[in-house]
C-alpha cells in the first residue's frame, strides 16, 4: 500500500497512550494534551471524522486518591479510573471547546462489543456522533470491567473500535517514532513499513526489556494484526511531535505503516473474528486446515481431531492446527457434547459463511 492513499482516509481512529498524555509523575500533562487536541481539531476542520481512544484515566485519579504510584489491586485501579475519567473528560472538553468542537464520552466493556445487538448499537451511536460533528472519546469502562472480560489494553481497544465503525485508518500515537529494528544496537533504524506481521516483526516488539522504552510495542503489533486483517491500515508514530497527524494524512513518511489486507472483512466477519473470547477449540488435521485456509471450505466433522472446552451452538470457537496455532475462528453449528458424541444430522461443524481465517 502506498502512503499516498492515506490522504483519502475520511474516518480516522487516533489512539493516545498514557506515555504521551502524562508527565513523569503519571499526572495529566495539559500542555501535551493541548498540542494533541490541536492536531485532532485541525483534521476535523479539514473535513475528516476523528475518533479518540484515550488512556490516562487511572493517572488522572491517582493524585486525588493519594497514590504516588500506580496501584496494583483491581479495586484501587477501578477507583482511580472512576475518579480520573471525569477529570480527563473535563480537560478534553475545555481543550476542544477552544476550537469550537464538542466531545462525547463513550465507555465500553468487552461484553458491549461481543453481544451482537449491543455491538450494533455502539456502532450506530458512534456514527451518529460523527455525523453531528462531535469528537467521540472512547475508553474502557475500567470502573466496572472485570479482569477476565477486559479488552486487555487500549491498543487492542483502538483496533476493535476501528473494526467496529469501520475506520479508514488507525493511528497509534506513542512515545517513540514507530517500530524500530535493532533497538539500542549499532544498526538501529525505524521501519517505514511492514507488509506482513510475522515472527520476525513480533520479535522486534520484544527487543528490549523495557516496555516503556519502546512504547509497549508488543501490544501495538497485536493491535495492528487485528486492524490490517480487517483491511484497515495502521500507522504507529510519535505523539510528541506537533505535526504527526498532518504528515501521516498527507502521505508523508512518518512512523511505521502496517499495510492492510487488500480485502476488507464484512461487518459480520469482523464481529466473529475479533470481538469474542472463544468458548472452545477445535483442533483440525492438515487436510482440513488446507481446505479452510486456501479453498474457502466449511469445517466438516471428519477433519476434527479434538474438541476442547464446553460450548453451545452459536458460540465462537477457535480453530487450531495440530501444533496448537490458531488460524481461524467461527460459529459452532453444534454443542461440544454433540460434537464429541459424533452423531450429528449434518457433518458441517462450522459453515464457511460463519468462519474467518485469521
Amino acid at each position: 500500500m502506498r502512503r499516498e492513499s492515506l490522504t483519502q482516509a475520511g474516518r480516522v481512529v487516533v489512539k493516545l497512550g498514557t506515555g504521551i498524555l502524562t508527565d513523569s509523575r503519571k499526572q495529566p500533562d495539559l500542555a501535551q494534551m493541548q498540542q494533541l487536541v490541536a492536531q485532532v481539531a485541525a483534521q476535523r476542520r479539514a473535513g475528516r471524522e476523528l475518533v479518540l481512544v484515550s488512556s490516562g484515566a487511572v493517572g488522572a485519579g491517582m493524585g486525588v486518591l493519594g497514590f504516588d504510584r500506580r496501584p496494583v489491586s483491581l479495586a484501587e485501579l477501578q477507583a482511580c479510573a472512576a475518579v480520573g475519567q471525569s477529570r480527563l473528560m473535563a480537560a478534553y472538553e475545555q481543550l476542544f471547546a477552544r476550537f469550537e468542537l464538542a466531545v462525547a464520552q463513550v465507555l465500553l466493556t468487552h461484553e458491549d462489543l461481543a453481544h451482537h445487538d449491543r455491538h450494533l448499537n455502539a456502532r450506530n451511536t458512534l456514527v451518529t456522533l460523527l455525523r453531528r460533528g462531535i469528537v467521540p472519546i472512547i475508553n474502557e469502562n475500567d470502573a466496572v470491567s472485570v479482569t477476565e472480560l477486559k479488552f486487555g489494553d487500549n491498543d487492542r481497544l483502538s483496533a476493535l473500535v476501528s473494526c467496529l465503525l469501520p475506520a479508514d485508518l488507525l493511528v497509534i500515537l506513542t512515545s517513540v517514532d514507530g517500530l524500530i529494528a535493532d533497538y539500542g544496537g549499532p544498526q538501529e533504524r525505524l521501519l517505514p513499513a511492514v507488509e506482513r506481521i510475522d515472527r520476525a516483526i513480533e520479535r522486534l516488539g520484544r527487543g528490549t526489556s523495557s516496555a516503556i522504552a519502546v512504547g509497549g510495542m508488543t501490544t501495538k503489533i497485536d493491535a495492528a494484526r487485528i486492524a490490517v486483517r480487517a483491511g484497515i491500515p495502521v500507522v504507529v508514530a510519535s505523539g510528541r511531535k506537533h505535526d504527526t497527524l498532518a504528515r501521516v494524512l498527507a502521505g508523508a513518511a512518518e512512523g511505521t505503516l502496517f499495510e492492510p489486507n487488500p480485502q476488507r472483512l464484512a461487518g459480520r466477519k469482523r464481529w466473529i473474528a475479533f470481538f469474542h473470547h472463544p468458548r472452545g477449540t477445535l483442533v483440525v488435521d492438515p487436510g482440513a486446515r488446507q481446505a479452510l485456509r486456501n479453498q474457502g471450505k466449511s469445517l466438516l466433522l471428519p477433519g476434527v481431531q479434538r474438541c476442547e472446552g464446553e460450548f453451545q451452538a452459536g458460540d465462537v470457537l477457535s480453530l487450531c492446527d495440530e501444533e496448537g496455532t490458531e488460524f481461524a475462528r467461527g460459529l459452532a453449528a453444534y454443542s461440544a457434547a454433540q460434537i464429541r458424541a459424533r452423531k450429528l444430522p449434518r457433518p458441517v461443524l462450522v459453515h464457511r459463511d460463519n468462519l474467518v481465517v485469521l
